[in-house]
This record gives structure tokens, C-alpha cells and sequence, in this order.
């Protein structure tokens, strides 16, 4: 996806106004006006097996999903194998150095063509069942004994191929043919990226958690600053002032949540002398802005980095928590040894945030939850599950399980 051409979108006349809307949140007493009374989220959207299944194909495998980082396919030839979908996705940089994706699956006997979750292959991915072998592009190259097929076509036997596009150096794939591009996806909440040496960030580390909850409970949480003040109140909420937080809703479902520095000066001791994305601004340098690019994708970003945590639906009450950390360049050599204490001090944090998870999922299966009543703050997650409804289909799911539209008024469309 090439910015290069593209507005820079987080312009000194953003950044102050942003910065006056956090001002102003902090000033009201109320929710403005404006802001309708949220109907009840229905229970049933956390618990009903078919509409787990509905929710799962809308977004996983009809949307843009992020499935790995350029620093994972440093030359020609590297693989990895992603299995978020459902189905096997191999993603490979060819020989011309752009990366595809194709389904795993030869085009014989439907055999894995690699076994590998990752590696690098020379030039071609040979099928360990029967020796059919394809080049870095998916074509067929060669086939087994090809004197004993009558009419095979090897043309029309290559790969499978799956779309496959870059925001930066972030990969994303989509099974949908018949779904938008990544670059049309990701606006307007892109735009705020563009300042951003998106090309040049590395990943420094990776953390995966299997969660005993509903894949929803676990998005929420990263959804809202209202537990702040009892769930982190010895980490985060000493840091970020939740009162100030200012929202912003856009098209697609993408989303922000922008949470002041309870001090303007302050600076965290565990980045000093960390490498700075020089072209940050006070956005990121004097708030925790928290991007959420739909369905999945939680990038809180900082100057000196930034976590990402991806939540993948396994079954209706379990899901996959990844951490992933994005840092600028620092050259040569090992990530420098600060990165513990920074992964570590994360860690803590995101520990209290899936403390409740267990728990919420044994309490959400009683008769005691009836639904789940947002205020002002939560909007965030109510945008969400507007947007889950619109990709679902509205007709395909059962009426006491639909959650009526409210927040068209307050979502920018990035105009």
C-alpha cells in the first residue's frame, strides 16, 4: 500500500484539535446531548453458537486480517503459515521480492505443500506426499510421473491464490474476492499512520495466550478506558488521565481512543535512550492514542514503539491473545536490552487485563446476564458490533440477536 503519494493526515490543525476535544472531555459533566441512550447489547451475541459461526466467517474469513510482518520474510523464498481463517494460508516473498499468499493445499490430493510453519525454500515448495513441486509464484512446475495423467493441464493446477496486500510493512491477507482493497479498508484511520515510518519498523517480539473467553470479552476490554481506575489502578491509571479520553468513530468499523498523559512532561523511564520515531508528534508523544483497526487489531502507539495485540476467535469461549512489539530501527545488532523491562512492564498490564476474562466468561453463561448496557464511554464497542451486523448481513441474523444502529451521526467518514 504506497502513502508516499498520499496527505499527511495527522497535520498540526489535527493535532490541535484533538488535542481540544481531550480538553473538552475532561471539562463535561455529562454525556453531550447529542449522545442517544445505547440499547442493551444482546447476551445472546456472546453465548449463541450459530451466530458464533456468523460472526467468525464475517470476519475472518470475508475481511482484511493481519497475518505477519515483513521482518518474517527477509528474503526470497521465506514462508510462514497462517491458520486464523480456518483454512492454511502459505505466505511467501518470491523471487521478484513480492509477497503472495496461496491456500496450503497442492492441487493434487490436497497434501500440505509446506510442513513448515516457517522457513525459507530455495526457489520451489515440493508436496511431501507425491513430489508435486511449484515455484515461489504458486505456478506448477513439475508433476510426479506426468506420463500417467491423461489431459492434466498444468496451467490450471497451480496454487490457489488469496489476496495479499502491505499497509507499511504489516501483511494482510482476505479470502473475499469480492471485497474492497486494503488501502479503501483502512481509510480514514490509515491517514494517521502516514506520518509514521511505517516502512522501517521492526518486530521485536512476540507473546501468544490461549484465553478461556469469549473473543469478545477479551476485544472490549482494549475498547474503553473505564477500567482504568479499578483494573490498573497501580499501572496504567497512574499514567493516563481516563478522563480526558476522546473517542473517534470512522467507516469500516476502525476506531481511537485518546488518552492523555496525566502530566504533560512525563516520560516513561524505561524508553530513555530508546530510538525515537523522529516525525512522531505530541499525539503520540503526550497521549496514548489506541488505534483499533476492525476486527481484530489494537495498535497503541508511542515514540518509541508500539504493542500490537491481535485477537483471534478459536471457539465461542475461547480465544487467542498475540502481542507483538514494532520498534524503530536501531541498526545492526540485538534489540537493545531495555526492551525486557518494557515487554515486561506491558506484560504486567495486559496480566490484569485478562485476570477477568475466566471469570466473566463462567459469569455470562448464567441466567443472571441478561444484556450489556454501554454509557457514553463504551461507545467504542457498540460502533463495533454495528459494524459486525453490517458484515454479517442484518437479515441473516435471528431479530433478538441484532443490535439496532445508533452512532451513524458521530462516525467521520474521513471526508
Amino acid at each position: 500500500m504506497n502513502t508516499s503519494d498520499q496527505p499527511r493526515g495527522l497535520d498540526a490543525e489535527t493535532v490541535e484539535r484533538w488535542k481540544a476535544e481531550v480538553a473538552s472531555e475532561r471539562g463535561r459533566r455529562t454525556p453531550p446531548a447529542t449522545f442517544p441512550r445505547l440499547p442493551d447489547i444482546p447476551a445472546g451475541r456472546y453465548s449463541d453458537p450459530a451466530f458464533f459461526e456468523l460472526e467468525r466467517e464475517a470476519l475472518l474469513k470475508r475481511g482484511w486480517i493481519y497475518a505477519g510482518h515483513m521482518d518474517q520474510l527477509p528474503a526470497a523464498g521465506s514462508f510462514l503459515i497462517i491458520r486464523h481463517t480456518g483454512a492454511p494460508i502459505l505466505i511467501v516473498r518470491g523471487e521478484d521480492h513480492c509477497v503472495r499468499a496461496f491456500y496450503n493445499t497442492c492441487r493434487h490430493r490436497g497434501a500440505p505443500v509446506v510442513r513448515a510453519d516457517a522457513g525459507c525454500a530455495r526457489s520451489t515448495f515440493t508436496c511431501g506426499y507425491h513430489g508435486w513441486t511449484y515455484r515461489l509464484d504458486g505456478t506448477l512446475k513439475a508433476v510426479t510421473d506426468a506420463r500417467d495423467f491423461v489431459g492434466l493441464e498444468p496451467a490450471c493446477r497451480n496454487l490457489i491464490p488469496v489476496r495479499c496486500e502491505l499497509f507499511g510493512n504489516f501483511v494482510f491477507v482476505c479470502e473475499d474476492e469480492g471485497a474492497q482493497s486494503l488501502a479503501a479498508f483502512l481509510e480514514p484511520v490509515a491517514r494517521y499512520f502516514r506520518h509514521l515510518p511505517l516502512q522501517d519498523l521492526r518486530l521485536v517480539h512476540q507473546r501468544s495466550i490461549e484465553l478461556a473467553g469469549n473473543f469478545k470479552i477479551v476485544l472490549e476490554n482494549f475498547l474503553e478506558a473505564y477500567h482504568f481506575r479499578l483494573l490498573h489502578q497501580h499501572t496504567t491509571h497512574r499514567i493516563f488521565d481516563q478522563t480526558g479520553t476522546s473517542i473517534h468513530l470512522w467507516e469500516h468499523g476502525h476506531s481511537l481512543m485518546l488518552t492523555p498523559n496525566r502530566r504533560p512532561d512525563w516520560v516513561d523511564p524505561g524508553t530513555i535512550g530508546m530510538p525515537e520515531m523522529a516525525s512522531a508528534t505530541e499525539i503520540e508523544r503526550d497521549h496514548n492514542p489506541s488505534y483499533h483497526i476492525f476486527p481484530n487489531m489494537i495498535l497503541p502507539i508511542s515514540v518509541t514503539g508500539m504493542p500490537c495485540v491481535l485477537l483471534w476467535p478459536l471457539g465461542i469461549d475461547r480465544t487467542r491473545l498475540e502481542v507483538l512489539w514494532f520498534a524503530p530501527d536501531w541498526g545492526g545488532g540485538p534489540r537493545q536490552s531495555l526492551w525486557e523491562t518494557r515487554i515486561a512492564n506491558f506484560d504486567r498490564i495486559l496480566d490484569e487485563d485478562i485476570s477477568f476474562v475466566a471469570p466473566i466468561q463462567e459469569s455470562i453463561t448464567s441466567p443472571g446476564f441478561k444484556g450489556v448496557p454501554l454509557n457514553y464511554q463504551e461507545r467504542r464497542i457498540y460502533h463495533w458490533h454495528e459494524e459486525l451486523d453490517r458484515r454479517i448481513g442484518v437479515a441473516r441474523i435471528p431479530p433478538p440477536l441484532r443490535v439496532t444502529p445508533m452512532l451513524a451521526d458521530l462516525v467521520e467518514g474521513g471526508k
